[in-house]
C-alpha cells in the first residue's frame, strides 16, 4: 500500500516559498545597507588628531605638536595627557583645535616623560579619535 506523502500530510501552501525568499532578500539589502553606511561613517570622521611631537621642557611643563585634520565648520575638543616614568598620570589639557598643527603647553605636578592623545570629539562623534 502505498500513499503519496502530500495527501498524508497536505502539501505547503504556494505562496510560501516566494514569500520566505522575498522576506530574506529584504533582511540581506537592510543588513548590507546598514553595514555598507557604518562602515562609511566611521571611516570619515568629522576630526581626526594625531601628537607629532612632545618637549619636556622642564619639571611642570610639557610642549606637544598635535596634528588635527577638521571637517569644514566643525567645532571639536581635544584632549592630551602627560604620563611620569611611573605611568602616573601627571597633566592633563582639553583644547579646541585648529584645522592643521596645534602647539599646546600641558602643565604637569611633576616631571613628565611622555604625551598621549585621547582624541579629539565632535558634535555627532562622541568616539574620540
Amino acid at each position: 500500500m502505498t500513499t503519496d506523502l502530500a495527501e498524508r500530510y497536505g502539501a505547503p501552501a504556494p505562496w510560501r516559498r516566494p514569500v520566505t525568499i522575498g522576506v530574506a532578500v529584504l533582511v540581506a539589502v537592510v543588513g548590507l545597507t546598514w553595514l555598507a553606511w557604518t562602515a562609511w561613517f566611521h571611516s570619515t570622521p568629522a576630526v581626526t588628531s594625531e601628537v607629532i611631537t612632545y618637549d619636556v621642557a622642564g619639571d611642570h611643563e610639557v610642549r606637544s605638536r598635535v596634528n588635527v585634520e577638521l571637517a569644514d565648520d566643525v567645532e571639536a575638543t581635544c584632549r592630551v595627557r602627560a604620563y611620569s616614568e611611573d605611568h602616573t598620570t601627571v597633566g592633563e589639557l582639553a583644547f579646541t583645535p585648529v584645522d592643521g598643527t596645534n602647539e599646546v603647553v600641558i602643565r604637569t605636578e611633576r616631571r613628565a616623560t611622555t604625551v598621549e592623545k585621547l582624541g579629539c570629539t565632535a558634535p555627532g562623534q562622541p568616539r574620540p579619535r
